[in-house]
């Protein structure tokens, strides 16, 4: 009975349809790579650059179940590893994700890790070396992971500080690949195929969006990333009038400031009218 209800989890978490995913570079190898050396790895990359979909295609390409913790700052080590519940007049344990990942060799996804509390994230120190061991204090065990188990973190070095970032000690764990927004050809055939926009509207879509990344630091704490260009396209696909859909995907999400939003919808109209 365990066995049987073990699997079924597995199969809970395989993806099924392969995703769409354009490589930008080598990270398809060295991914690979470090699959089969047992290697923890770190997805370094502005939000919406496609550091999940690349993880969603190499899941799906090595045949792995992946596990996604979305982190924030009241993420406890318990929502990680598990806790006792009471179900009627019984106390039982439930594994927690990462402990789940462990027992069936997933991919274990740790997306905007540096969210998370850094009391939280020591319990995954002892995964990323030479031990690849979870240590689960409430019942006494140590869990060792299978050769299929692999720990990957997602971190966006663009919005930390001083008081929430990872501590060395856990960076030093990891190897890093850097990840950035695709070159304007790639990431208009990703545009044009995630949201059916036609190409010469995904043209302008794509050089409003190098335009507004240029402001970044000037003005911007971050520019358009690929996932609201999409968002974007498909409005426009949907009915949405172009300006309309440029100031709902691409304009409001990324600024508060008036001033920045009027400045950014007279370089929207440049290109579109």
């Amino acid at each position: 009975m365990a066995k049987r209800l073990l699997e079924h989890k597995i199969g809970e978490f395989f993806i099924e349809e392969e995703p769409f995913y354009i490589p930008l570079g080598k990270e398809i190898e060295m991914f690979e790579k470090a699959f089969k050396s047992k290697l923890p790895v770190m997805l370094k990359g502005p939000t919406g650059c496609g550091k999940t979909r690349f993880l969603q295609y190499m899941a799906y390409c090595l045949k792995r179940p992946l596990i996604t913790v979305a982190c924030h700052e009241d993420l406890t080590t318990s929502d990680l590893v598990g806790r006792y519940l009471l179900k009627g007049s019984e106390t039982v344990w439930t594994d927690g994700p990462l402990t789940t990942a462990v027992k069936i060799g997933a991919i274990c996804y740790l997306d905007e890790v540096v969210e998370a509390r850094k009391d939280t994230t020591v319990v995954i120190h002892p995964l990323t070396d030479d031990r690849r061991v979870l240590p689960i204090e409430k019942k006494g065990e140590i869990i060792t992971a299978p050769d299929e188990f692999m720990l990957v973190v997602s971190y966006n070095p663009g919005y930390q500080t001083f008081l929430k970032d990872l501590k060395q000690s856990t960076k030093q764990r990891f190897i890093a690949m850097d990840f950035d927004y695709p070159k304007p050809e790639l990431e208009q055939q990703i545009l044009i195929r995630e949201s059916g926009v036609d190409n010469a509207t995904a043209g302008k879509l794509i050089e409003l969006a190098q335009k507004i990344r240029n402001l970044k630091n000037r003005g911007l704490e971050e520019g358009v990333s690929t996932r609201l260009l999409i968002y974007a396209g498909q409005l426009i696909v949907n009915g949405i009038d172009v300006m309309e859909a440029v100031r709902a995907a691409m304009i409001k999400p990324i600024t508060d400031d008036a001033a920045m939003q009027m400045s950014l919808e007279e370089i929207a109209v440049s290109i579109f009218i």
